[in-house]
């Protein structure tokens, strides 16, 4: 079985709930030792832009060739949202996070689903 691009989805999504959420607890040491990835800017948007990527190729091609519904790009860009304003708004780094995930995981789950419902070619819209 090859894995999908939902299933790198979920993944991507549950490291990055990981990184943000238990990282802080058990790495606190690092700047210590030299190592700044916690709260760094450039680390935190580009796992942002990583995710994001992931999503969009796996929730096109199921929206495209698949199931046609937009109830996974709604959640993904509500998630996507949420995770952008945890960047601006770091006071309430887990009120916006934990959610912003649920909505992407969910809607990598959802069009996973809506893909293997749809199961069949649809001759007059898909590109198989």
């Amino acid at each position: 079985m090859k894995p999908s691009w939902d299933s790198l989805g979920i993944a991507a999504s549950v490291v990055c709930a990981i990184h943000c959420a238990v990282l802080p607890l058990i790495f606190t040491s690092l700047p210590l030792l030299g190592f700044n990835i916690l709260h760094n800017a450039y680390f935190e948007f580009g796992m942002i832009f990583l995710a994001m990527g992931i999503g969009i190729v796996a929730l096109r091609h199921g929206f495209k060739l698949h199931h046609h519904s937009r109830l996974p790009t709604a959640l993904l860009v509500i998630g996507f949202a949420g995770l952008f304003a945890k960047e601006f708004f770091p006071k309430h780094l887990l009120l916006l996070l934990l959610p912003s995930v649920a909505c992407i995981i969910a809607a990598h789950i959802i069009n996973y689903r809506l893909c293997r419902k749809a199961n069949h070619c649809h001759p007059n819209d898909c590109k198989h």
